[in-house]
């Protein structure tokens, strides 16, 4: 099966470099590599090798950013568990035990757990519960009585924390297990004596607890060291138990896990740029929420005068009848009876009660059902092209499943060509699924542009609008015109023709996306140097001066740059 995103296979550490322009291909895998990589600055291209750089090897490797994070699978995480207990129990000359007692209590931080040390050694063992020698003296007594079941038991039936305080097998059994069983808390098991702060350590649960107990508290110890890490959290994808180790202030942070699933680190929602987090976050919130179902109904129903239940008007007469029982008749304008109604009100079709009533401003409640009316076409309209753009990329997907298990081998027998020669679909459908992802965001950016700023919100509908035309024109070339060459009898002979066309149009996309991607994430700040060229220059290429809005059908310029395709959107469009 093949992800919209990087399928690593032989290695936990994508560490590696990579070209962010790139997409590589072969039989061991699928890579999806960033398009959009870390920008730099305004002007760096998203990693993207200038035709003059083409032929010097060392300006690509240098061109090409490093990735900030890497994936850990359990092996991996266990390995570097051990490698900071052993690393810490050396420094400090401290057992194992007491080294994950402190690691634990410092949320893994090596260097914190070294300076707190060194800097108070005694207050540091009081506050973990680290005792360096027994409080209680039992290794005299022959018997001793058991201080939760009150038996009296001989010395070889009894178990103690660092503290010394003796308890018997069974009891320390029954409080480990209880402790292991209520949760992850276990972790900061304390000695049972009331007074005590003594820290149970895992040798004790070594020691004591069953195995099925043994393995919960494993696993509890385990999961620790990523949620209490502040540079580590786990892959949100069903069933992933990876993780992700980031380099904090590395600046991008859209990852790919193993799995092939792509989130955002910082919220741990699927990748979404160029949206910011937060806005994300009221986003979802938005969607999810019975806000919208509030202002459909206001938008859509008023109250009944006399039984309260809301009423949806479908019809155009003003006469509206409740249902039953209530059967209660009133004005849909001035909710008063419609006993009260005739010629001197306006009759069927208008309402002058009403009327008045606006005249006077005493329609408060209408004048928010209006706005609840606007606010909810306004999110209507751009979730319905969030949510289409989602199954778009996610068709998108099954298509490009369906072409590497079913029709490449086929194209290739048909049209006699080899794998490497299909490259270009395979980089297609990957571009196409990027895209969407990325163009389903902007719906959400667009939704919070502010509406008193109308040059952004040109300008956004602009690079908009370009980036989903170019959009189309590929999707439909990848899925539409392709076909025909996957079910031919034989050669075709325009085949080449057509590989060419599809490169064109990738590479056209791709620089579309870029472009929209560099605007948002600036926060459309070419508008003010927009505003300056066109009092230079009326006419000048980065001028939104033919905003497309949504309909996606500009062919005008496309703010700072055009397509670096070595072809024309136009001139590709045309070769249909």
């Amino acid at each position: 099966m093949v992800s919209e995103d990087n399928v690593i296979e032989d290695s936990v550490s994508v560490e590696d470099d990579f070209d962010g322009d790139d997409y590589d291909y072969d039989d061991g895998g699928d890579y999806y590599d960033d398009d959009y990589g870390d920008a730099g600055d305004d002007d760096d291209d998203y990693g993207l090798v200038e035709d003059d750089d083409v032929d010097d090897p060392g300006a690509m490797v240098s061109r090409r950013p490093k990735l900030g994070y890497t994936v850990l699978q359990e092996a991996d995480i266990k390995q570097r568990q051990e490698d900071d207990i052993c690393k810490v129990s050396t420094v400090l000359s401290l057992s194992q035990v007491e080294a994950t007692i402190l690691l634990r209590h410092y949320n893994w931080n090596v260097n914190e757990v070294h300076d707190e040390w060194f800097s108070d050694e005694e207050r540091v063992r009081k506050s973990v519960g680290l005792f360096e020698r027994p409080v209680v003296d039992v290794s005299y007594a022959n018997e001793f009585t058991c201080g939760i079941c009150f038996d009296l038991l001989p010395c070889d039936n009894f178990a103690s924390a660092s503290c010394g305080h003796p308890f018997c097998r069974e009891c320390w059994q029954g409080y480990i297990c209880t402790s292991i069983n209520d949760g992850p808390g276990c972790l900061l098991l304390r000695c049972p004596e009331p007074s005590c702060k003594a820290a149970v350590g895992p040798d004790m649960i070594d020691k004591l607890a069953p195995c099925e107990e043994k393995e919960k508290y494993s696993q509890f110890l385990l999961r620790s060291y990523i949620e209490d890490n502040r540079e580590a959290k786990w892959c949100p994808a069903p069933g992933c138990e990876n993780a992700v180790n980031f380099a904090v202030g590395g600046g991008d942070f859209d990852v790919t896990c193993l799995c092939s699933y792509r989130f955002c680190w910082n919220c741990t929602v699927e990748a979404h740029r160029p949206v910011d987090c937060e806005t994300v976050t009221k986003w979802m919130l938005k969607n999810s929420v019975d806000g919208e179902n509030v202002n459909w109904i206001l938008h859509n129903s008023k109250t009944c005068p006399k039984c309260k239940r809301p009423i949806e008007k479908n019809q155009g007469c003003m006469h509206m009848t409740c249902t039953p029982p209530c059967s209660y008749e009133f004005c849909w304008l001035c909710l008063r009876a419609w006993s009260s109604h005739g010629l001197a009100t306006g009759g069927f079709y208008s309402c002058n009660v009403y009327e008045a009533e606006m005249q006077k401003g005493n329609v408060d409640a209408e004048m928010r059902r209006e706005m609840a009316k606007n606010s909810f076409e306004k999110y209507t309209h751009y979730y319905e092209r969030w949510a289409s753009n989602q199954s778009s990329r996610e068709k998108a997907l099954e298509d490009l499943n369906r072409m590497e298990s079913e029709n490449m081998e086929k194209l290739c027998n048909v049209q006699c060509t080899t794998m490497s020669q299909l490259k270009c679909i395979t980089e297609a459908w990957l571009q196409i699924v990027e895209c969407r992802r990325v163009l389903k965001w902007t719906y959400a950016y667009g939704y919070y542009l502010p509406e008193h700023e109308k040059t952004k919100t040109q300008f956004f509908e602009y690079l908009q609008g370009e980036a989903e035309a170019g959009l189309e024109r590929l999707h439909r070339c990848a899925e539409k015109e392709l076909d025909k060459y996957v079910t031919a009898d034989g050669p075709s002979s325009d085949f080449d023709d057509f590989r060419t066309k599809l490169t064109g149009l990738t590479s056209v996309t791709k620089t579309y996306f870029e472009n929209l991607v560099r605007a948002l994430e600036n926060g459309l700040e070419d508008v003010n140097s927009t505003a300056c060229n066109k009092t230079a220059s009326p006419r000048s290429p980065a001028s939104p001066r033919s905003p497309t809005g949504r309909n996606g059908k500009g062919r005008g310029s496309r703010g700072k740059e055009s397509p670096r395709a070595g072809v024309s959107p136009k001139n590709v469009d045309d070769t249909r």
